[in-house]
């Protein structure tokens, strides 16, 4: 095992995400192809499905010594999650029908980007927040790597 440095995160991945990029491209493609009845549309859908497109291409996860910081795409969507307030983590996997971007979920909120692997967090207050990641179990590992180092630091504090 590696010693980390202050100023290293536990953990920062970008996850690519493939199933909207594929989606907005073919849907573009077709909108050029076929759609070409009305020209107006031929402008408005694919610049907005490009819009969707640089907001959510990946879901970048950095957890440092305070929080995790979950950011989608160009970074106008993100999100902190202080360290204190997560009692613990584990990997799932979630059904196809909960999709992709960031949408309620029967018991919290989920952020995802791409596939059906996630770490759900628990928080104090019982309810429960995803993350979707290509990488489950090097995530939930780095999160309670990070969750126990920061339970100890705040016992060090008092």
């Amino acid at each position: 095992m590696t010693l980390r440095s202050l100023d290293e995160p536990y953990y920062d991945h970008t996850q690519p995400g493939t199933v909207i990029r594929v989606l907005c491209i073919l849907f573009i493609f077709w909108m050029c192809l076929v759609a070409m009845a009305t020209s107006w549309m031929l402008y408005l859908v694919p610049g907005l499905l490009f819009v969707v497109m640089l907001l959510f291409h990946s879901l970048n996860v950095r957890i440092d010594d305070d929080a995790m910081h979950l950011r989608f795409g160009v970074g106008l969507l993100r999100k902190s999650i202080p360290l204190e307030t997560i009692d613990s983590c584990r990997t799932i996997r979630n059904s196809l029908m909960y999709g992709f971007g960031i949408r309620y979920v029967f018991d919290g909120w989920m952020w995802n980007v791409s596939g059906l692997d996630a770490v759900q967090l628990t928080l104090p207050d019982g309810k429960h927040f995803r993350i979707g990641t290509d990488e489950p179990k090097a995530l939930e590992a780095a999160i309670n790597q990070a969750i126990g180092s920061s339970a100890k630091t705040d016992i060090a504090a008092s």
